[in-house]
């Protein structure tokens, strides 16, 4: 059978191994449009601020271990324009010689992942000006870093732009981070995002909310940030505001889009199109909590997806089963780590919900070293079902929210809560886990 699989990094390698591993005499074609393959693109703030010595150490396996070690045809810089399923053929550009190709399929993937968005802001195009999601971005990026480059403006307060501000203040950068809204992580619920601005001010990040960008100013190269409410100086810009499907080229193909223009794609990862499958970032995730599809690009989805998505390829049916929303994200002192949906999504939602916020300690707290978090439950009015939990604190938020997050994919309540046989000795915790504290303070 022939495989051809749109994009080369982790849907699309993770689908292409599941094909190796799992069947033979079969013919795999991947087309990336880019020039690397598999690697970890959350990674790259910790290569910039020096954490991870180079963008080397990111890489999974090459585009030479795909074709000689596994038998993949691997191709790079082969960008797919059009997706023909009547003929079952995908047709594209080779930029490395400006040829054209056209290829056959008996079954397709696309995984083509996201792009970051990028208005069409005046002076957008000035030297200075950074987005980041691959290697090459980052190369492009700490290569200007190495001007005499003293002040940073981060457009965005979601997840890359705080990353990226911790990396910039490491690298002994000023940093002002600038956000339509009126918080910083907008995932989190009001209270909780407040803790996240005393952690940025604690470390010098100037905070502007509630401005809009509208122009970049410079001569050569950026050197003001100007939004509706005033103008800012600055030596480099990095966008973060968001990412788009990469999904575009597909506009004639016949396939149903959903979310953001994400692909839709039923639980075998199948799309509206006859044998052409979808997984990653540029499709949709079921959310188990909102009971409706959604679109949460992670490496976590994209992996499972991809896996997913190759088996069903090779008729070994299996069903991805959703997600429930879960992240985290350090910052500087802090975990900020969130699973379910917040306060705020089930208002939005019109779920009848409540709430309980507490604050505890990650071990006992008799013991040495304990480190304060602050947990918050969201829970169903009428059920008392488990709808989300947000816990931003020191030391342990990790394994308060997968475990939060396991009870969220069992459709725990939050009395249910308090029978789970959690971990305890006074170094790792307290005799009720802060999760259970908190669920205690509920029933």
């Amino acid at each position: 059978m022939k495989f051809v699989i749109i994009g080369g990094d982790a849907a699309g390698m993770s689908a292409a191994m599941q094909i190796v591993r799992n069947s033979s005499g079969n013919d795999i074609t991947v087309f990336e449009k880019g020039g690397i393959y598999s690697y970890g693109q959350c990674g790259l703030p910790y290569v910039i601020s020096g954490k991870i010595a180079s963008t080397d150490k990111l890489i999974a396996r090459t585009q030479e271990t795909f074709r000689n070690k596994y038998g993949i045809d691997a191709r790079i810089f082969h960008e797919v324009v059009n997706v023909d399923a009547k003929s079952k053929q995908v047709s594209g550009i080779d930029h490395a010689n400006g040829k054209t190709f056209t290829m056959p399929y008996d079954r397709l993937l696309i995984a083509t992942g996201v792009s970051p968005v990028i208005p069409d802001w005046e002076g957008v195009n000035l030297p200075g000006i950074f987005t980041l999601k691959t290697i090459p971005d980052a190369k492009k990026m700490m290569d200007y870093l190495k001007k005499e480059i003293k002040h940073v403006t981060v457009i965005g307060g979601g997840y890359i732009g705080l990353e990226m501000a911790e990396s910039f203040v490491e690298l002994g950068k000023k940093v002002t981070i600038i956000e339509r809204n009126e918080q910083l992580a907008k995932i989190f619920d009001k209270e909780m995002a407040e803790l996240i601005h005393e952690e940025a001010i604690k470390q010098k990040i100037v905070l502007k909310f509630g401005e809009s960008v509208e122009a970049f100013k410079g001569q050569d190269h950026v050197e003001y940030v100007k939004t509706d409410k005033g103008e800012y100086e600055t030596d480099l810009v990095l966008l973060a505001i968001g990412v788009k499907p990469n999904t575009a080229f597909l506009k004639d193909s016949g396939l149903i889009t959903s979310v953001n223009g994400a692909i839709q794609v039923n639980a075998y990862m199948q799309t509206s199109l006859e044998d052409v499958y979808a997984a990653g970032d540029c499709a949709t995730q079921y959310h188990r909590i909102k009971e409706k599809d959604d679109h949460i690009p992670l490496g976590t989805h994209a992996n499972k997806q991809g896996q997913i998505a190759g088996l069903n390829m090779i008729n070994h049916h299996k069903t991805f089963k959703g997600v429930v929303g879960t992240s985290i994200i350090k910052f500087f002192n802090l975990t900020l780590g969130r699973t379910g949906i917040s306060e705020a999504e089930a208002k939005r939602l019109n779920i009848p919900c409540q709430s309980v916020t507490i604050q505890a300690t990650d071990i006992a707290g008799y013991y040495p070293d304990d480190q304060k978090m602050t947990v918050k439950l969201v829970y169903h009015e009428h059920s008392y079902k488990l709808l989300g939990g947000q816990i931003i604190g020191g030391n342990g938020v990790d394994k308060r929210i997968d475990v939060l997050a396991t009870a969220l994919f069992h459709s725990l309540t939050t009395d249910q809560l308090l029978d789970l046989d959690l971990a305890y000795a006074p170094p790792y915790n307290s005799v009720w886990d802060p999760i259970q504290q908190a669920a205690r303070k509920i029933n």
